[in-house]
């Protein structure tokens, strides 16, 4: 009996050794498992690349849509180029960052956000090579890069601001309409299409897009080491190509894909490889 007990108790520890190696094993298994599905997740952790590719195409918006159709087919948001810049920066083999953009602009909300990231969050060099057309608020991004490199064709600047709408007051009148609002509130109403604006409405309007536009020439001022009263004479909503954007001091360098791996590769002292 006592031979029997012995070999019961002699039991108990070769089987909670067999749980512990089970238990190891479920564990090194989960952990490799979350290691390869964040690698697959970020792309920019693949091995042998050291320069992050992030595009900027299209109307420039501060979230992605949902599917629904919503919104313009062709757009970058906010939300998706911050948290790219981001995954960047906290990436260890990401060295610098290559910032392509191909847009007319789009919100000054949208880039604004990505102005501040860029310029309180990241440490890395940021790059920017801009293709057809950096317009508007997305040359507002372009500019906070450390460095821009553009095509002689491209379309650049476009420093302003506007709003319009479309005014369908004198066509319901035409036709018999007759508008009606019930709101409280003077300004309630404003921008409603059914009816023309009032000029304390335009007032009103005129000094938010004031606004914007102050603060956009004072950021390109800032971030393009130039003089507002310079950023001034360019900020007419017009935009120029490379040579001239060069020559103007909106860009660093005309040129294309290739100018910029040269570049690239004399800051990060080596071989540039872009993953996107």
């Amino acid at each position: 009996m006592w031979y029997i007990l012995n070999m019961k108790l002699l039991k108990v520890p070769a089987l909670y050794t067999i749980l512990g190696i089970t238990l190891s094993l479920v564990i090194i298994f989960y952990l490799l498992v979350n290691i390869i599905s964040t690698d697959e997740e970020n792309t920019f952790a693949l091995r042998g690349c050291n320069v992050a590719g992030i595009s900027l195409q299209g109307d420039l918006v501060t979230y992605a849509t949902n599917g629904s159709g919503v919104g313009p087919e062709s757009f970058s948001s906010s939300e998706d180029i911050t948290y790219l810049l981001e995954l960047a920066e906290e990436t260890p083999n990401i060295k610098a960052i290559l910032l392509e953009i191909d847009s007319y602009g789009g919100s000054p909300v949208a880039a604004a956000e990505i102005v501040d990231t860029v310029k309180k969050f990241m440490t890395k060099p940021v790059i920017v090579q801009i293709r057809e057309a950096g317009l508007s608020g997305a040359y507002w991004v372009a500019s906070t890069a450390d460095y821009i490199i553009a095509s002689e064709l491209s379309d650049i600047g476009g420093i302003g601001v506007t709003q319009s709408y479309v005014d369908e007051d004198k066509y319901n009148k035409r036709e018999g309409f007759t508008y009606n609002s019930l709101s409280r509130g003077e300004f309630k109403d404003m921008l409603d299409p059914q009816k023309a604006l009032t000029y304390k409405e335009k007032l009103l309007l005129q000094r938010d897009l004031d606004i914007v536009y102050e603060v956009f020439v004072a950021e390109v001022a800032n971030s393009r080491n130039l003089s507002s009263e310079k950023v001034l004479e360019l900020a007419d909503g017009s935009s120029m190509l490379g040579d001239l954007a060069l020559e103007k001091g909106l860009i660093d360098e005309v040129g294309g894909y290739y100018e910029v791996i040269d570049y690239i590769t004399s800051k990060i002292n080596g071989e540039a490889i872009v993953c996107w």
